[in-house]
């Protein structure tokens, strides 16, 4: 089973979201405290679950739908990490150091915000 967040700004303006099946586990609304310009003060998350086996598709469709600059969507198995920003996804397996510091180096470029760079694995 995969568990992950997705944020419902993250999405591009006129995107849609379809071909993928996510049980959303909660949805909550929240203000965000120091955000750049270019991210809304309030947000929406959805926090999700997702077949294993469904994952590489999953990736694949947020790739295509994020936004930019500074967004990106988090997933994780049992197993593996995914880390999906507009355009690229990042796959490592939990807890290796390297594959998740690849993957903020290139938030870093996107312009993530460096306290946005957290996500759980």
């Amino acid at each position: 089973m995969i568990k992950g967040t997705l944020i419902a700004e993250s999405l591009r303006v006129g995107a849609t979201l379809a071909g993928v099946r996510l049980e959303v586990r909660a949805v909550r609304r929240f203000a965000v405290g120091e955000v750049p310009p270019y991210q809304p003060p309030v947000w929406t998350v959805l926090e999700f679950d997702a077949q294993e086996s469904d994952a590489a598709v999953l990736a694949a469709t947020f790739a295509d739908v994020l936004d930019g600059p500074g967004w990106y969507v988090n997933f994780s198995s049992a197993r593996d990490t995914f880390v999906v920003y507009p355009g690229r996804v990042f796959c490592y397996p939990r807890g290796d150091v390297a594959g998740r510091a690849e993957a903020q180096a290139h938030g870093r470029v996107c312009g993530v915000p460096e306290p946005q760079l957290d996500w759980s694995e």
